[in-house]
């Protein structure tokens, strides 16, 4: 049996509970393929399996990571539509902190030529939760004003390239100014900091006291009551990321006076089924091709140096996708 190294951890907690090993790596089984990583995801609900915040208790010791691009080197019993030396990537199947591990074929998409390895990693699992979030949980519409959470993150720059491609106008809100510099250049109609002023008062502002239709509250616990504040009458307040803390319990009662709707979605869901997958990726490819979404690489580290990662991206301070090389 082979060996890999990976990334796990023993118990939840900080960064500093991420260790870097060798484990062994299993033959493929039955619709199962075996694959070399070139690159690895790095995103922000990696912390929350590390911390266990969603509290889904995974059997322990556990490798993290759900996001991965590679190679096929060995095929299970019952795989079709895939060959060896195939060029894949995957998102959604924990254990992506490695060099190698084995994965259902049937959660494998084959990566186009013309997609880097690298902009897989970075942006594969980003694209994804915006194509559900812009086209099918709220499908924004033509010059409709959206509001977009920490618009500099991985996801929020592609919201805001992508919603601006729909035809929305688009107020971000970011942690400083070089970030509201940053999301202006990518189409982001009204870049406000958080940290300067009542960022609530300033949408409403915006909105000549109307407020916004939907909010995409990635942050959570220190933003999301504010982003009820700001919706419009059977506005839409959509909590997709905890990058502050889980959202505090709320009375119900506290969305009747305009007949909010509150929904916290997954991915997951959204790309369960395999058609649902093969769209999601087609149609994030298609921006990625025409040019429409542009994601650069903000940073990349070392699989050995996971625990810098974590820290890094846990701080805020990088705008942009990260990248993990094996």
């Amino acid at each position: 049996m082979a060996k890999t190294k990976v990334v796990r951890i023993h118990k939840f907690g900080g960064p500093e509970v991420l260790k870097y090993e060798d484990v062994d790596v299993a033959n493929p089984g039955k619709d199962e393929v075996l694959i070399r990583h070139t690159a690895i995801g790095l995103n922000f609900v990696d912390t929350y399996h590390r911390s266990n915040q969603l509290g889904e208790n995974p059997p322990l010791p556990c490798v993290l990571g759900v996001q991965g691009v590679g190679v096929v080197e060995k095929l299970g019993a019952g795989v079709n539509g895939l060959k060896k030396g195939d060029r894949i990537t995957y998102t959604g199947l924990r254990g992506s902190y490695a060099e190698m591990r084995t994965a259902p074929a049937s959660r494998m998409i084959k990566l186009p030529r013309d997609i880097s390895d690298d902009l897989a990693a970075a942006a594969y699992l980003r694209g994804l939760t915006a194509n559900y979030l812009l086209r099918r949980l709220h499908k924004v519409q033509e010059g409709e004003l959206i509001l977009i959470h920490a618009a500099a993150g991985g996801v929020g720059q592609i919201m805001v390239q992508w919603g601006k491609a729909l035809g929305a106008n688009i107020i971000g809100t970011v942690g400083s100014d070089a970030k509201a510099k940053l999301v202006a250049k990518l189409g982001c109609d009204f870049p406000l900091v958080y940290t300067k002023g009542n960022w609530v008062e300033k949408v409403m502002e915006i909105t000549e006291g109307k407020g916004v239709p939907v909010v995409y509250d990635s942050v959570g616990k220190t933003t999301f009551m504010g982003s009820l504040d700001c919706l419009s009458p059977m506005g839409h307040a959509i909590n997709y990321g905890t990058a502050s803390g889980p959202v505090e319990p709320f009375p119900l009662q506290r969305l009747h006076k305009k007949s909010l709707t509150v929904t916290r979605p997954t991915l997951a869901t959204y790309i369960a089924s395999r058609s649902d997958l093969e769209a999601a990726s087609n149609a994030f490819f298609k921006v990625l091709r025409e040019g429409t979404v542009k994601v650069p690489v903000a940073g990349r580290y070392k699989l050995k140096d996971m625990v810098k990662a974590h820290k890094d991206l846990e701080s805020r301070k990088i705008a942009g996708a990260l990248v993990v090389e094996p």
